[in-house]
């Protein structure tokens, strides 16, 4: 089952609509899927592979949004966080790390539920520190889109704006880590093919159902929904190292 290109998809549907309302869900969904029958390294690969195609789409009908100062700052910088975490990973990464990420997305999540969101100033220092700092433990334990979320809450950013500068954001890991994969797991992606595929297609469609609910979304609901996100993002996270 866990396997099934069509049920991968419909599950993909699912992920990619998150995203696009949140600007993260696609790789915490899909990716914990994918592990009930494969080997981390494995699954990793297979979504990045959709990760980056909905990202791409998400991107496409978002541009416009981009708030390019937070972008230029807190964006590039938690790009290149995120990629030397992830280089690091294998030498630093740790449960305890873990944990202490799910500790921050349930203290991120519950301060935008109860309507006590910690605010970051939106200065130069801030957004690059912000950046590198998220990048860097989201790469390490290797969720990041939750994280850069997180952060990108605290600059109070227009809802389309933060979706749209996370997914800008995210397009430059992708840009990087695709041709990794590619090169590292080519006959395993060679292999899944009706699998990544039928997971494209799905995140596709849940990209294009969700983008045009940014606009009816109030911006208090919209708040208080990604904050239960992660909640939800930070349980599992600490559940699953537990």
């Amino acid at each position: 089952m866990f396997e099934s290109p069509l049920v991968f998809g419909l599950v993909a549907v699912l992920g990619g609509s998150v995203a696009a309302v949140s600007g993260f869900g696609i790789g915490s969904i899909l990716t914990p899927w994918l592990l009930l029958s494969f080997p981390t390294a494995e699954a990793v690969a297979v979504v990045a592979v959709p990760h980056a195609v909905a990202t791409a789409v998400r991107l496409g009908r978002l541009r416009d949004a981009i708030d390019l100062p937070t972008f230029r700052q807190f964006g590039v910088a938690s790009a290149v966080g995120g990629l030397a975490g992830a280089a690091l990973q294998p030498v630093l990464g740790s449960t305890a790390l873990t944990i202490v990420l799910a500790v921050l997305l349930l203290t991120a999540g519950t301060t935008e539920l109860a309507r006590r969101p910690v605010p970051l100033p939106p200065t130069r220092f801030w957004r690059i520190s912000g950046g590198i700092l998220s990048g860097v433990f989201g790469g390490l334990v290797g969720n990041q889109g939750g994280i850069r979320s997180a952060a990108l809450l605290g600059f109070r950013l227009e809802t389309r704006a933060l979706v749209a500068t996370a997914t800008a954001s995210a397009i430059l890991v992708d840009a990087a880590r695709v041709p990794i994969y590619v090169i590292a797991q080519g006959e395993v992606l060679a292999a899944t093919a009706p699998l990544w595929l039928a997971g494209t297609a799905g995140v596709v469609v849940g990209t294009l159902i969700g983008v045009p609910l940014l606009s009816h979304i109030p911006p208090h609901l919209y708040r208080r929904m990604v904050g239960g996100l992660l909640v939800i993002l930070g349980l599992s996270l600490g559940l699953a190292a537990l």
